[in-house]
């Protein structure tokens, strides 16, 4: 019987590029950068990557299909490279590859990394690529503002919610990634922003404004991971091991039958559930000691957080407006800033996440740092409240 992999890979290295609007570079010099870090925090030669996992959502924007970026960037030393695509929990799909890969035995050190270049579009938002004929005649007027305001009225309605009780809550959350991305400097936007800001901004999808959508990035971001017994072989010492790695697909019950009332994400909770089963998790809330969650829009971050049962159903508005997942609060969300402010390049936003968590439980966060963690949480989502695919990570120290 499958018994998951709880502590058995250790991540050895992570790098990550500078996210923003990179007019200067190309992806394969964003491959490059978080390749250099990456490669010197691990420590050892990259002839020694034994198989590479490429992730990429919207290629036919810059890199194109297949392995070849990848191996082509970095000069690999033709080794297994594969390219996986799984909507904005890409990243996380080739850390999982990666990972699984180590732990079967199938190889000893492997490379997840993730890219994307979308700027250089001139396009605001995601670019649209071809989706297949039957998405295009189901979402043939949909809108990601749109889809996501529809999930803040259901919400809203569920639970009673006061609209403005509702809207500041949400302001908060977009000040709070504000507030931790300026203290970031790889984040794309490092500015603080005021309530009053946020309340007044232009509407772009009724409760949702300009700051409470985050925009599109380039950027890249990588792991290399290996056995625990390897990493102590080379030396290493307080180890970062994958504690889990689950995913949850919608299967077309949100989206065509009305036993979903459309106030929360299905996937969401079926894969926390999973994973924290998978980590040995109990009681989420106490255990976990912060999170990176997929705040495309302020009210996805809220709703997510009762989702993964780190807030009471009904209860974020309030655990939100109480400061909880502020930098100095109980649980805090966002540390680096998040999708909001460090930035969204799909492919590499799932292994964005990761390397924060990383850096803070090595101690190495610099001013975002926060108290002794020992157990984060990582959640992509990917499509639309009613159709997506959702991915929870869980990492920390070994033994945790």
């Amino acid at each position: 019987m499958a018994n998951g992999i709880r502590d058995k890979v250790a991540i050895i290295g992570m790098g990550c590029s500078k996210f923003g609007e990179r007019w200067d570079c190309d992806a394969d010099d964003l491959m490059v950068e978080a390749f250099e870090e990456c490669i010197e925090d691990a420590g050892i030669d990259f002839k020694e990557i034994q198989a590479a996992w490429l992730a990429t959502a919207i290629e036919e924007i810059h890199v194109g299909k297949g392995g070849l970026p990848l191996a082509f960037a970095l000069r690999l030393p033709y080794i297994p490279v594969t390219r996986v695509e799984n909507f904005c929990a890409s990243g996380s799909e080739a850390l999982r590859g990666a990972t699984y890969a180590v732990a079967s035995g199938a190889c000893d050190i492997a490379l997840a990394l993730g890219v994307e270049k979308l700027k250089d579009t001139g396009y605001g938002g995601l670019p649209q690529r071809s989706r297949g004929s039957l998405n295009s005649m189901w979402w043939a007027n949909y809108s990601a503002p749109g889809s996501f305001a529809q999930l803040a009225s259901a919400y809203r309605a569920k639970h009673g919610i006061d609209a403005a009780e509702l809207k500041r809550a949400m302001a908060h959350i977009s000040i709070k990634s504000h507030d931790n991305g300026a203290k970031n400097p790889k984040a794309h936007l490092q500015r603080q922003i005021t309530e009053e800001q946020v309340l007044s901004a232009p509407m772009v999808a009724e409760p949702l404004g300009i700051y409470d959508c985050c925009g599109v990035s380039d950027g890249a971001a990588c792991a290399i991971v290996t056995t625990p017994e390897i990493a102590k072989s080379m030396g290493k010492k307080d180890l970062i091991t994958v504690k889990a790695l689950q995913l949850s697909v919608s299967n077309g019950v949100e989206a065509g039958h009305n036993s979903w009332d459309g106030s929360h994400f299905m996937t969401a909770r079926i894969a926390s559930k999973r994973a924290y089963e998978e980590a040995g998790i109990r009681n989420p809330r106490e255990e976990i000691s912060l999170a990176e969650v997929h705040d495309c829009f302020s009210i996805t971050e809220l709703v997510t957080m009762e989702d993964l049962y780190l807030s009471p159903e009904g209860g974020a508005v309030k655990d939100v407006l109480d400061g909880f997942y502020d930098s100095d609060g109980g649980l805090p969300c966002q540390i680096d800033g998040g999708l909001k402010c460090f930035g969204h390049p799909i492919g590499s936003s799932g292994l964005r996440m990761i390397y924060e968590l990383y850096l803070q439980m090595q101690g190495r966060a610099g001013k975002r740092q926060v108290n002794n963690p020992t157990l984060g949480l990582t959640h992509n989502l990917g499509g639309a409240p009613h159709q997506n695919v959702c991915s929870v990570a869980i990492i920390g120290q070994m033994g945790a």
